[in-house]
């Protein structure tokens, strides 16, 4: 069997009303799973917080604790 792209599993609980306010998020924007939609929503909640998302590319060492990466990144 192969490697997974994605070999890190997170389990989360949600309410029903969480989980249907997921799934119709989803369904809007014509996501093929729950999973991707999840993925989506947190790249975008971490984007608005202000934190920098490595791109195919980056280097560790352009990231630091006290230092922001050497090249601004947009959303």
């Amino acid at each position: 069997m192969g490697e997974l792209l994605r070999p890190e599993r997170v389990q989360v609980m949600l309410t029903a009303e969480e989980l249907r306010a997921v799934d119709d998020w989803r369904f809007r924007r014509r996501m093929p799973s729950r999973a991707s939609a999840i993925r989506e929503i947190l790249r975008l909640g971490l984007i608005g917080q202000g934190v920098n998302l490595a791109e195919a590319g980056d280097r560790s060492r352009d990231f630091g604790v006290l230092s922001s990466p050497a090249r601004s990144k947009s959303s």
